[in-house]
């Protein structure tokens, strides 16, 4: 019998960045993978800015970048009739306009699956105390009230093994065996629509450099694709909508027919194309029920389903376990009280239903449920959804409200107003330490950062008074001091303070807590603020 704190089920990208979380709060864990190694097709491909600031916190995002291709080789977004034919439209996605950029100190990541986790396959396994094991599949689950019993099996012929764990999560993706224990039903849309993947190797530079897309959608009367930018060189993918709207089976798709297609959507019949993969999937827009069934937890793709369109579908798994992961071991260190737990789903379930809503809604818009004769360019919304990006807000017993009103926005899909009102993620604001300038994003990450005013000392002697072996880890900056400078006095602004106000930042790098002046007994108050949304105070 093996004993761990926490069983992950998943290889995929939630389950290897859940395992590096849980090394960098010092949780022991095993992840098990039934695969024997990390993606061999590129699936998902764009990494976007809020989970580029995560990675770039945990100290991985250079390494991500470079495994992928920078944003000024993906500009673009493309339509045309074919890649050497004429050309009906191209857009600046709104994620990358100026006013969108000025919203983070990073920029999103085009990086295909199949290169992005050997990356975080890597950095795990060079995490301590982490343990990974590909080619094991978990076959069974039974929980107690003090723990789950997972039986694990070898796909080389290995023996069974038993392994006991206080949590399991379960990031198994769309056909996750621990879904089928934690929820009862998926909400939404099954069966959105059909598509094929197609990974060759040809040359298609001739027709995109000068041009450099993240996507080339072609619009003909009897072909609906797109062109997927892996290496901008001569990796691409080929991705074909709504098979049975064009009277295409999974069975059509030969090699010698892929070629056909590959060739026809690029306009040119003698281009050289060799087919390195196909996948054939079904797209769907559906929810769990619930995300926590004792200690069993879903995230990711197990969680819920949602159609690429947009790219949330990686993005919004990832931050699942960026917020889950604290909770875990908060609770397993003896921190947090139970009911802390609780908090993921009421916190993390709202923001798959929205992101998941509008990425069906992206579907819709282009056509992708019914045969299309001409080109039907998407909503407006489309890859400018800066509002589900930045703007989510949490509402839980991990959050303490203070009473102030969202930012008015006239669009929450496409608008981002920055915010430090509690739930919401703490704003990008530039700092100044010494001769370095840097993000208020740079201080959060793992562990609660109280952030004060420039007259906030008051805040600071309470923080280093309730510092602790029993307490979360808790660092205290003071804004606009000698320790951190505000170089662009837009601080105070930007978190809402006074200047002996203070801010608290959970480890996930949402604010929790904010008092916008000072307090008569600044100890007692952060004391009640850690009970409360640690779940100390039931």
């Amino acid at each position: 019998m093996i004993e761990v704190p926490v069983l992950i089920v998943g290889g995929g990208p939630v389950g290897l960045t859940a395992s590096i979380l849980l090394s960098q709060q010092g949780i022991r864990s095993l992840l098990v993978e039934r695969h024997p190694g990390t993606a061999i097709v590129p699936k998902a491909r764009g990494i976007n800015a809020r989970t580029m600031e995560m990675y770039r916190q945990i100290g991985i995002e250079q390494l991500i970048r470079h495994a992928g291709l920078a944003p000024e080789r993906t500009g673009l977004i493309v339509w045309t009739e074919s890649l050497a034919g004429r050309e009906i439209e191209r857009r600046v996605p709104g994620r990358m306009n100026p006013a969108n950029r000025g919203a983070s100190p990073v920029l999103n990541c085009l990086c295909a699956q199949d290169d992005l986790e050997p990356v975080l396959r890597r950095f795990a396994e060079a995490q301590a105390p982490a343990e990974l094991r590909f080619n094991t599949e978990m076959t069974a689950i039974e929980q107690d009230a003090d723990g789950v019993t997972a039986t694990l099996v070898g796909r080389r012929g290995l023996a069974e093994t038993k392994v006991r764990s206080r949590y399991l999560i379960g990031a198994d993706g769309a056909q996750s065996q621990v879904r089928r224990v934690v929820a009862r039903k998926m909400i939404g849309r099954e069966g959105v629509y059909d598509s094929v993947n197609i990974v060759f190797r040809a040359d298609l530079r001739p027709w995109t450099q000068d041009r450099p897309a993240a996507l080339y959608f072609v619009e003909q009367p009897d072909l609906r694709a797109t062109f997927l930018t892996i290496n901008a060189h001569d990796r691409w993918g080929f991705l074909i909508h709504s098979l049975k709207q064009y009277g295409y089976t999974a069975a059509d798709f030969s090699d010698t027919r892929c070629i056909e297609l590959i060739r026809q959507g690029a306009g040119k019949p003698d281009l050289p194309v060799e087919i390195l993969g196909l996948s054939v999937w079904e797209a769907s827009a559906v929810v769990a029920d619930r995300y926590r069934l004792g200690r069993l937890f879903l995230a990711g793709d197990a969680a819920h389903e949602m159609p690429p369109t947009g790219g949330f579908g990686l993005n919004t798994g990832v931050q699942d376990v960026q917020n889950l992961v604290w909770k875990l071991a908060g609770v397993l260190k003896g921190e947090a009280g139970d009911a802390l737990l609780d908090t993921y789903e009421t916190e993390r379930l709202p923001v798959a239903t929205i992101t998941t809503t509008a990425s069906l809604e992206n579907s819709l818009s282009m056509g992708r449920t019914a045969r299309q004769d001409e080109a039907k360019l998407p909503r407006s919304e489309f890859l400018n959804e800066q509002g589900l990006i930045f703007g989510q807000s949490y509402q839980s017993t991990g959050v303490v409200a203070d009473g102030s009103p969202p930012q008015p926005v006239s669009d929450p899909v496409t608008q981002y107003a920055p915010s430090a009102r509690p739930g919401s993620r703490a704003p990008h604001a530039w700092l100044q330490r010494d001769a370095e300038r840097l993000s208020t994003i740079d201080l959060f990450g793992g562990r609660f950062v109280l952030l004060t005013g420039p007259q906030g000392d008051a805040w600071i002697d309470a923080a280093t008074a309730l510092a602790s072996a029993a307490r979360p880890e808790l660092v205290a900056h003071r804004v606009g001091g000698s320790e951190l400078g505000d170089p662009e006095q837009n601080w105070q602004a930007a978190y809402g303070l006074d200047p002996e106000g203070a801010v608290l930042v959970r480890p996930d790098g949402y604010v929790c807590w904010r008092n916008r002046a000072g307090a008569a007994d600044p100890a007692s108050v952060l004391q009640k603020v850690f009970d409360r949304i640690l779940s100390r105070d039931t």
